[in-house]
């Protein structure tokens, strides 16, 4: 399996398929790049080069003690783009890997970025704060710490039902689809994981996102039982300038998985556009 190593020396796996112009994609937490392989085999068959990494700590890559944060997570996305020397790629990101690609734009901004997606993303900022009150309060987050804590296991398979709506009229949610999200959240390290939950919730990227400067598509369900979209999608799209809101109506956390086919199709005519 491909790997980079990272300046602390964690080793970063990803995969990388297809011919033609990059997409990079950053996955979810407590996801692994799997989470994103409907998008990636359908833009790989229509011309792209899609590259996806799990995230430290995560599913095949190293599991260390430290560095479990944004700022980190977004330098070893720039040490994949150097090691591959991606040009002009564009990169999408859902949930926590919606602030890994705000962060890594912060840091490191466009000069190897042609455009951004954010699906279902955690920016601007999840936690409820003076300043971004209409986020969650944290007694939210300490729930998932101790979730995690005390039965990681069957805390992501219960996690599954608010995912992807399946506790809605109507959804259809495979117990293959349940079972697919709790094998990449059972590859993942403890310690990483908990520490990710910081990562996701109390970092701000309000600054990250006033400093995109390519075109960016923000894709959003508004029903999003996971990361509320009038705090995240709604609130990024008034920062980010000139990005365009597109909601889904009805649409869960899972869009990838749940809304495959609509998620590849605006995906495809983004990139083309």
């Amino acid at each position: 399996m491909p790997f980079i190593k990272t300046r602390d020396g964690t080793d970063i796996y990803y995969k990388d398929w297809g011919k033609g112009p990059a997409v990079t994609f950053s996955h979810g937490w407590p996801l692994t790049a799997d989470a994103w392989e409907d998008q990636m085999v359908f833009l790989a068959h229509n011309g792209f080069r899609v590259i996806a990494h799990d995230r430290r700590g995560h599913g095949r890559s190293g599991q260390p003690w430290d560095g479990n944060e944004m700022d980190t997570y977004a330098d070893d996305l720039a040490a994949l783009f150097e090691a591959l020397d991606l040009k002009d790629a564009a990169m999408v990101g859902h949930s926590t890997g919606g602030g890994e690609v705000a962060r890594f734009i912060g840091r490191h901004g466009t000069r190897r970025v042609s455009k951004a997606v954010l699906v279902g993303a955690v920016p601007p900022q999840m936690l409820k704060t003076a300043a971004n009150p209409g986020g969650l309060p944290m007694e939210v987050f300490d729930g998932i710490r101790k979730g995690v804590t005390d039965d990681r296991s069957q805390f992501f398979k219960d996690l599954t039902t608010p995912f992807y709506g399946a506790n809605r009229d109507g959804a259809k949610v495979s117990q293959g689809v349940r079972d697919f999200f709790w094998m990449q959240g059972m590859m993942g390290g403890l310690k990483p994981l908990l520490d990710c939950i910081k990562a996701f919730s109390e970092t701000d990227f309000t600054e990250d996102l006033k400093k995109f400067d390519v075109p960016t598509l923000i894709i959003h369900g508004d029903d999003d039982q996971i990361v509320p979209i009038d705090a995240s999608g709604s609130a990024s799209a008034k920062l980010v300038k000139g990005a365009t809101l597109k909601v889904y109506p009805k649409g869960s956390h899972g869009l990838a998985t749940m809304n495959k086919d609509q998620l590849n199709a605006d995906l495809l005519a983004f990139l083309k556009g």
